[in-house]
């Protein structure tokens, strides 16, 4: 296991305000992480002292995670009934290690706290007193607590350009899941978003492997910096294990054909710099690759993930993954040979999650000899191991000092503040935003009056489409105008509900824009999460697409607010807008942020994390090979224009403009072991402050596989006042210039590469 061992002084006097307080709580809890040596020594000794006590029953049952709705009464809503039976049978009986998710509705704090305590007074009747881990989808805050803070998915995040930002809010859910007695975070997603038509591509950090790397190992030390046993962590589960992201179809669950140099290249970098970070916990892709499904995979699970990446963590399957090695994949005869396979294959942990066949087929299992008892012990003893880093056997309740970072006003400030620095601009056409205070404002489209779309899923339910369980201070679009302007100066021609025929009334909002002089159309998707989020079609649908051209038919200036997890197509509507704000999924502050953008309160500075199709059938990476853009449309004549997306990925305007200058390159030639620096000035040029996002990227040139047209290799996020510069630097170091070859290493080759930063280049060449 991984320990940080850290020591951090800080000037917390010299911070202001609310952050100020986020950011002492930050700091006052990295004081206290020190682990030292003996103590780690101390916990193995306990972790083999119990595993020589339990008995294979119990082993097997550690193994076993079920749903809360095992346990509890179903036909009771307004409150957590238990159910006696069952609650036995699993404490009890099975001694299972590990419980997970909610009930179809959020709870408070209290009912948290009693659904704990009840838990783990169970589990300590059993004679070695072994506590329950408990597991949550804390994806983009806490998904089931009722006022938790809902921040912007990492989509959005991924927009931002700001690690730093990243890991603040990771910690916040941190402590906010904490407070609720949960220690155990299924988060982050380290899929990369490839293909938009895949229902949780907004949980993604966008189609860069770079950028996925780079903000997973944030959130990972947003989560468990400050140490698993501290008040303010849990441990993190990076997923999904590997190569989830880009199914054939585009459906969730379903499966990908991936070479494996892509998969090298794509997906596998961002859970290797994970296991680095020290994530404490990985979930396992549903799907299969090439044919194999990964819950079945020994090489994956054991010879690259335990091997090759060291990883010391827990394996945990994702939801009935096992039993579908049987009844989905088909690659085991019965379940009980399903169950077989996983483990064999390196799987420590099996979300059933509705009853106890797991355990049952494991024990007879090992007690037939098919698995040896050794192989269970390696499991449990993770097991164990990450309930005793977390705290759980000294305390396994809900923690006072956690509870007390509970819904703080700095969260609201900082979702503020993170769905703000995410809002992409992508048309300001004739400068037409900010909109003017004094301007009479009508607002209409599907998102306009519902708070799904602005949250996505895992929104205080699973779908997240449930209005009547956001807390009555989250504003919707409308809500929020209305508070910036007041009534009178704002109309309506929308509804509540996505469906709302009020929502697509194209002559009510004719009747109403000869009244306006600005016309927003808040338009995109419904809340979705998982499989029920799967689309046929990126096309934006038509009856939305119909108030884009009932609006420029008014003649008034259009604005269109772009509410979606995933790129919506708008190819033949768009010239018709005269500008355009990408939103996101952006959270409990997502309307404040939207309003703030439109009157020209933030500046926007987020930038695309994938590229923006403008075809439903054309569908290309930034990062493409150079045979992907190579046309000949016409005989005889050869174009390079197959790259041609609505917005190219890290597009992204702003209210400022900034020039980039003097570009240098340390060295010219770079040999074994060498870095450079790469340098240029940025000048805001505008004539007001901005946050500034710069994307350096690189190509090489020849390769013996065929190289990719540029990849991003470093990002970096400056705030200039008007007229401000700067000197902006970028280390290169050897790795940035490898690629997987044919043998699936990891080489640099001699040859020249070009670095791109904006509209500037140049070349230095390896030795």
């Amino acid at each position: 296991m991984h320990f940080e061992m850290m020591h951090i002084q800080t000037g917390c006097g010299k911070l202001a305000g609310e952050m100020k307080k986020l950011l002492c709580l930050i700091v006052l809890a990295s004081l206290a992480v020190s682990v030292s040596m003996t103590a780690v020594a101390d916990m193995d000794g306990r972790v083999m002292d119990l595993l020589q006590g339990m008995t294979l029953e119990q082993k097997v049952g550690q193994m076993t995670q079920v749903n809360l709705g095992v346990i509890i009464d179903k036909d009771v809503k307004d409150r957590v009934k238990f159910d006696s039976d069952r609650f036995k049978q699993a404490l009890h009986k099975y001694q299972v290690g590990s419980i997970l998710n909610s009930t179809s509705r959020a709870l408070s704090l209290d009912e948290w706290s009693e659904v704990i305590r009840s838990i783990q007074d169970a589990a300590k009747e059993n004679d070695l007193s072994i506590p329950v881990l408990y597991g949550i989808d804390s994806i983009h805050g806490v998904t089931y607590a009722r006022g938790s803070t809902l921040f912007p998915h990492n989509i959005g995040m991924g927009a931002t350009r700001n690690p730093g930002m990243v890991n603040r809010v990771a910690r916040v859910t941190a402590m906010e899941t904490r407070a609720a007695g949960l220690r155990w975070n299924f988060d982050p997603v380290l899929d990369v978003g490839r293909n938009p038509l895949w229902s949780r591509f907004p949980e993604t950090f966008g189609e860069d492997a770079h950028i996925g790397r780079v903000m997973g190992v944030a959130t990972i030390n947003g989560y468990e910096g400050d140490g698993l046993a501290s008040p303010t962590a849990v441990a993190s589960c990076m997923k999904h294990f590997v190569g989830y992201s880009v199914p054939e179809n585009g459906k969730d669950r379903t499966p990908a054909y991936i070479p494996d140099i892509v998969l090298w290249e794509q997906h596998l970098p961002q859970f290797k710099a994970a296991v680095e970070a020290g994530a404490a916990t990985i979930m396992i892709n549903s799907a299969s690759i090439n044919g194999v499904p990964l819950h079945a995979s020994k090489y994956l699970l054991s010879d690259v993930l335990r091997g090759q990446f060291g990883f010391e963590g827990l394996i945990v399957s994702d939801w009935e993954d096992v039993i579908r090695l049987h009844t989905r994949h088909r690659i085991a005869e019965t379940p009980r040979e399903a169950v077989r396979m996983a483990v064999e294959a390196g799987l420590d942990m099996s979300m059933v999650p509705h009853d106890f066949s797991f355990a049952d087929h494991l024990l007879d299992l090992v007690k037939s000899g098919e698995i040896s008892e050794q192989r269970i012990d390696r499991s449990v003893a993770i097991i164990l191991r990450l309930k005793l880093d977390l705290g759980l056997f000294e305390n396994p309740y809900a923690e006072e000092e956690a509870q007390a970072n509970f819904g703080l006003p700095v969260y609201r400030q900082l979702a503020l503040d993170a769905a703000r620095e995410s809002m992409t601009l992508l048309k300001n056409r004739n400068d037409v935003l900010p909109i003017p205070e004094a301007a009479r404002v009508l607002v209409a489209g599907p998102a306009a009056m519902n708070l799904g779309p602005l949250h996505g899923s895992w929104s205080y339910t699973w779908q997240g489409d449930k209005e009547e369980a956001y807390p009555e201070s989250t504003r919707t679009v409308y809500e929020s105008l209305l508070e910036k302007l007041g009534s009178e100066k704002v109309s309506l021609a929308a509804g509540q509900g996505f469906d709302n025929k009020e929502n697509y009334d194209t002559s009510r909002l004719t009747e109403l824009a000869a009244d306006a002089d600005y016309i927003v159309l808040a338009l995109g998707e419904p809340a979705y999460a998982e499989s029920p989020g799967g689309i046929d079609d990126l096309n934006l649908p038509e009856q939305q697409k119909a108030l884009v051209r009932a609006a420029a038919a008014s003649g008034k200036p259009v604005i269109l607010v772009l509410v979606e997890g995933r790129p919506r197509i708008i190819r033949d509507v768009e010239p018709l807008a005269d500008g355009i704000i990408l939103a996101y999924q952006p959270g409990s502050q997502g309307a404040r942020a939207i309003t703030d953008v439109l009157f020209g309160d933030f500046n926007p500075g987020g930038v695309l994390p994938f590229s923006y199709p403008q075809f439903t059938g054309d569908i290309l990476p930034y990062d493409h090979g150079v045979l992907a853009a190579i046309q000949q449309l016409t005989p005889g004549k050869i174009t390079y224009g197959g790259y041609k997306p609505q917005w190219p990925f890290g597009y992204g305007l702003s209210y400022s403009t900034f020039e980039h200058s003097k570009l240098q390159i340390s060295r010219r030639e770079m040999g074994k072991g060498e870095s450079l620096e790469v340098s240029l000035v940025v000048r805001n040029t505008g004539q007001r402050g901005g946050h500034h996002a710069i994307d350096l990227f690189l190509s090489d040139l020849y390769a013996s596989v065929s190289p990719a047209v540029r990849k991003l290799r470093e990002f970096k996020k400056v705030y200039l006042e008007a007229g401000e510069a700067t000197t902006v630097t970028f280390k290169l170091q050897e790795d940035d210039l490898s690629f997987v070859n044919t043998e699936l290493q990891r080489v640099v080759e001699p040859g020249e590469f070009t670095v791109q930063v904006g509209e500037l280049t140049g070349t230095f060449r390896y030795k």
